[in-house]
């Protein structure tokens, strides 16, 4: 055997050897089902918590945008008012300069004339100078809150330009993180998302409530099986305080789309006095659900799933509001 073929064999038996004695590399494993449903809560919890800060932003912003509306308003006639007493006190000048009306003290009591003269001299002389100061304070007046009025709406509209910037962030952050959270949905699951499952006679299932409180859980109990749709109050869809503040507009109550705004708005409750309208705060105010009667609520859980009614207990709870 020539010496070439007998350093290629050896080569060969070297490498073989090399693969047999090497230590195995253990293949991925792929995540278990315990660990998926895991991380989808987590993500779930996570995912919620900025959808809930992105309705926050969206309340204050409509705040802002009513007070712009409203400063406007009154910028309007204020400009007016300005305006048509910078002409009184413009007209004062005027007819003071070219009348030479610029009576004083001294020249009503050197002027000749009686006594009646001279108190009607001096009467004149108080009205007209009480008339001039109260034409030039009202200009001065109206000024002033003009300013005051046109820098509360710069300020106004600047908080707005920020809000607008943190609104797009926030949504890019959100899109982000739904799409992660669905891949593992679809890992886990097979689907995104729940197939939406809306019963039209669900709303006759509602226990028989008089009141307000019993058209809200009506509208709840109506609203399962709908979509979770983050940043919406319905009809199609839902988040979690899009659902509750809708259940109670429909009440004829009006609640703000943000879990913590709403925790600010209702009269806080014990457990204890519970009953069926009442809402259910979780822990961080991440969560908010309608309550139905029965230790029984109904939510719209997180992105993927519908709206379904379970018990209370779904996770740490912060407290209990009613609706005022």
């Amino acid at each position: 055997m020539s010496s070439l073929r007998k350093t290629l064999r050896a080569v060969a038996v070297a490498v073989v050897s090399a693969t047999l004695l090497a230590p195995a590399v253990p293949a991925r494993a792929e995540p278990s089902p315990a660990e998926l449903t895991r991380r989808i809560e987590k993500s779930s919890t996570e995912l919620e918590k900025v959808v809930e800060a992105y309705n926050k932003l969206r309340e204050e912003i409509k705040t802002n945008q009513a007070a712009v509306a409203r400063l406007q308003t009154r910028i309007g006639p204020l400009e007016q008012e300005t305006e048509r007493s910078r002409a009184d006190v413009g007209e004062l000048a005027v007819t003071a300069y070219k009348t030479g009306s610029n009576l004083t003290a001294a020249d009503a009591l050197l002027r000749p004339g009686g006594a009646d003269t001279l108190l009607e001299r001096i009467g004149m002389l108080d009205q007209l100078t009480r008339q001039r100061q109260e034409k030039i304070s009202t200009f001065t007046g109206n000024q002033r809150k003009l300013i005051g009025q046109k820098t509360q709406l710069e300020v106004t509209l600047g908080r707005q330009a920020v809000q607008a910037r943190e609104m797009t962030a926030a949504k890019k952050r959100i899109e982000r993180d739904l799409a992660g959270l669905y891949e593992l949905r679809r890992q886990a699951y097979g689907s995104a998302t729940e197939k939406p499952a809306p019963r039209p006679d669900a709303a006759n299932d509602a226990p028989a409530i008089s009141g307000r409180a019993g058209v809200a859980v009506r509208y709840a109990y109506g609203a399962i099986g709908k979509p979770y749709v983050w940043a919406a109050d319905g009809p199609n869809g839902y988040d979690c305080s899009g659902l509750t503040s809708a259940a109670w507009r429909a009440a004829g109550k009006s609640l703000p789309h943000n879990t913590r705004m709403q925790w600010g708005a209702v009269a806080h409750i014990g457990r204890g006095e519970l009953r069926p309208g009442d809402l259910v705060f979780y822990s961080g105010l991440g969560h908010v659900a309608l309550y139905v009667g029965g230790g029984q609520v109904i939510d719209a859980p997180s992105a993927g799933r519908n709206v379904l009614k379970r018990g209370m207990n779904l996770m740490p709870i912060q407290g209990y509001g009613r609706v005022r």
